[in-house]
C-alpha cells in the first residue's frame, strides 16, 4: 500500500510544471476543506417525536463558539485565489473571450447539474423507503444550500476582463470602491434610518462583497500587490473586524446563527470584507513560505488532489453528512449526529464522527467526481435536457418555491 502511493506521489510531483504556482493551489485547497469542516462542525440536527431530521446549530447555545467561524470563513481566501488564478488563464487565453467564459462557466455548470439531478431522482427513492418527508426536506435545503457560491462565483467570473481592466489601471486600489458600496449599504441597513430602509437593500451587497477579494485576486495575479500592499490589507482589515464587533455591534458569527435577527453572510456584510482582507494579506505574505513547503511531493500531492476535486467537494460534502445522519435518525439518539447541538459532549461527539464524514466523502466523491469531466458523446441532447429538468425541479422543491 505505501509503496503504491509513494508510486502516485511520484506520478503527481512528475506531472507538475516547473513554473506551477504551487502557493495558490495550496491555498485553494486550504479554502475548500474548510467549506466541509465549517458545515460538519457548525451544522447539526435533532429529531422530532415522529423520526424526522430538522436541522440544529451549535452557534446558538455556545456563543463563544465564534471565533472558530472566523478560521473556518475562508471564502475570501477562494475568491483571492479563484481571481488570480482566472486573469492568469485569461491571459494565456487562445480564442476570444467569451470562448473562454463558456469552457470556465461550464467547469462550474456540471458538478451542480449532476448533484441536483441525482438528488431528483434520491429523493422520491428514500422517500419511498421510509424516509421521513420532512428530512428528505431538510437534507435538501442543505443539500442546495452551499450552491448559492456556484452562482456567485459565476456572475463574478463572468466580470473578469472588466476586473483586469481596473486592476491594471488602479492596481490593488481596484478594489476600494467594492468595500466602500458595502459600507454604505451597511450604513443605510443598520445606521439610523435602518427603520425606513427596505429588507431587499441588503441584496446589493452580494455582487460588491464577494467580488471585492476576487479584485484583490486578480490585481495579485498581475502583480499589482506587493508585501506593502498586503501589510496594509492584512493590518487594516484587522483594525477594521475589531471596530465593527467592538464598536458597531456586528454579529461575532461569520455564518447565520438561529434566532439572530442579523447575519453577516448572507448578503456579506462590512465584517466579511474585512476578515477577507485581512486574510487576503496573509496569504500574500506566506504566499513564498508556502510555495516552499509545498516543493516537498508528500505535502504536494494532496492539494492536487483536492484541487482536481474541487467542485465534487464543494457540491456533495452536505450528502456525505446526510449519509451518516439519516440512517442514524432510525437508531434514534446517536451522539454527535442527531443529538441536540447544545453540550460540549456533542461538540466531541460531531470531531469524533469528523474522519468517518471525510471517508464518506471521499468514496462518494470517487463516483461523483465523473460530473467534473466534459460531456462525452455517450451523453446525448435528450439525456442532458432531461438531467437539467431534473436538477431544476430539484431546486425549486429544496427552496420552498414549488
Amino acid at each position: 500500500m505505501r509503496g503504491r502511493v509513494g508510486k502516485v506521489v511520484g506520478r503527481i510531483e512528475a506531472g507538475t510544471p516547473a513554473d506551477r504556482d504551487r502557493a495558490v493551489d495550496g491555498l485553494r485547497a486550504l479554502a475548500l476543506l474548510a467549506v466541509p469542516a465549517g458545515h460538519w462542525l457548525l451544522g447539526g440536527f435533532t429529531v422530532d417525536g415522529d423520526g424526522a431530521l430538522h436541522n440544529a446549530s451549535p452557534l446558538a447555545s455556545f456563543g463563544f463558539f465564534a471565533p472558530v467561524s472566523w478560521v473556518l470563513q475562508m471564502l475570501g481566501i477562494f475568491f483571492l485565489v479563484g481571481g488570480c488564478a482566472s486573469v492568469r488563464s485569461y491571459e494565456r487565453r487562445t480564442g476570444g473571450t467569451g470562448a473562454w467564459l463558456r469552457q470556465r462557466l461550464t467547469r462550474l455548470g456540471r458538478p451542480v447539474l449532476g448533484v441536483t439531478a441525482v438528488w431528483a431522482v434520491l429523493a422520491p427513492v428514500l422517500h419511498v423507503l421510509g424516509v421521513p418527508a420532512t428530512t428528505l426536506r431538510t437534507g435538501a435545503t442543505l443539500v442546495i444550500q452551499p450552491l448559492w457560491f456556484v452562482g456567485v462565483y459565476t456572475a463574478i467570473t463572468a466580470l473578469t476582463p472588466y476586473c483586469v481592466r481596473a486592476a491594471r489601471r488602479t492596481g490593488v486600489w481596484a478594489a476600494a470602491p467594492l468595500l466602500a458600496a458595502v459600507a454604505v449599504v451597511d450604513l443605510l441597513r443598520y445606521g439610523p434610518w435602518a427603520d425606513a430602509v427596505p429588507g431587499w437593500l441588503g441584496a446589493l451587497n452580494i455582487l460588491p462583497g464577494w467580488l471585492f477579494a476576487y479584485q484583490l485576486g486578480v490585481s495579485w495575479g498581475l502583480g499589482r500587490v506587493g508585501r506593502r500592499h498586503a501589510w496594509g490589507l492584512a493590518v487594516g482589515g484587522a483594525a477594521l473586524f475589531a471596530v465593527l464587533l467592538l464598536v458597531f455591534g456586528y454579529p461575532a458569527s461569520m455564518v447565520g446563527v438561529p434566532g439572530e435577527a442579523r447575519t453577516n453572510s448572507h448578503p456579506p456584510s462590512l465584517l466579511v470584507l474585512a476578515l477577507a482582507a485581512a486574510q487576503s494579506g496573509a496569504a500574500v505574505l506566506l504566499r513564498e513560505r508556502l510555495g516552499r513547503a509545498l516543493r516537498r511531493p508528500a505535502l504536494w500531492a494532496p492539494v492536487v488532489v483536492i484541487n482536481l476535486c474541487a467542485m465534487t467537494i464543494l457540491c456533495w460534502h452536505q450528502t456525505a453528512m446526510l449519509a451518516a445522519a439519516v440512517p442514524a435518525s432510525f437508531a434514534g439518539a446517536v451522539p454527535g449526529l442527531t443529538t441536540a447541538p447544545d453540550t460540549l459532549a456533542w461538540v466531541a461527539a460531531r470531531l469524533a464522527w469528523l474522519p468517518v464524514l471525510a471517508c464518506l466523502l471521499a468514496l462518494i466523491a470517487h463516483r461523483t467526481r465523473v460530473f467534473e469531466s466534459p460531456w462525452t458523446t455517450r451523453v446525448r441532447p435528450p439525456v442532458r435536457a432531461a438531467a437539467g429538468m431534473a436538477g431544476v425541479g430539484f431546486a425549486v422543491w429544496a427552496l420552498g418555491w414549488g
